[in-house]
């Protein structure tokens, strides 16, 4: 069973930065396709990144392209999300999720094990 855990969530200003990781253990990490997705409070769970099983490619939600950047390292089983300049309206708990297919999904249909997520909460 694959277990994906979340960290680095907190609170911080508009304008600042903050470095989500995502631990995996249970499978081969290297294997998997690796995303990050975030709920607001009273909205659907949204796509924000997704990163190739090599690190390779990666691709982003318009909302977040230019200040999120997604990132892994298969030595030690884990993925980032890197957000920079944050807007009240990224607040949100942020998940991880592992796919074992290998297409750039952001459908969360797609994804096969979830994280219990982190919260992100930004202040204005």
């Amino acid at each position: 069973q694959v277990s994906l855990v979340e960290s680095g969530g907190g609170l911080v200003q508009a304008g600042d930065s903050l470095r989500l990781s995502c631990a995996a253990s249970g499978g081969t990490f290297s294997t998997f396709l690796m995303a990050w997705f975030r709920q607001a409070p009273g909205k659907e769970r949204e796509f924000v990144a997704v990163v190739s099983r090599s690190g390779g490619n990666t691709a982003y939600a318009d909302s977040v392209k230019g200040r999120f950047t997604i990132s892994r390292d298969n030595a030690k089983n884990t993925v980032y999300l890197q957000m920079n300049s944050l807007k009240p309206e990224d607040a949100a708990v942020y998940y991880c999720a592992a796919s074992l297919g290998g297409l750039m999904y952001r459908q969360e249909s797609r994804y096969d094990y979830w994280g219990q997520g982190t919260q992100v909460t930004v202040s204005s």
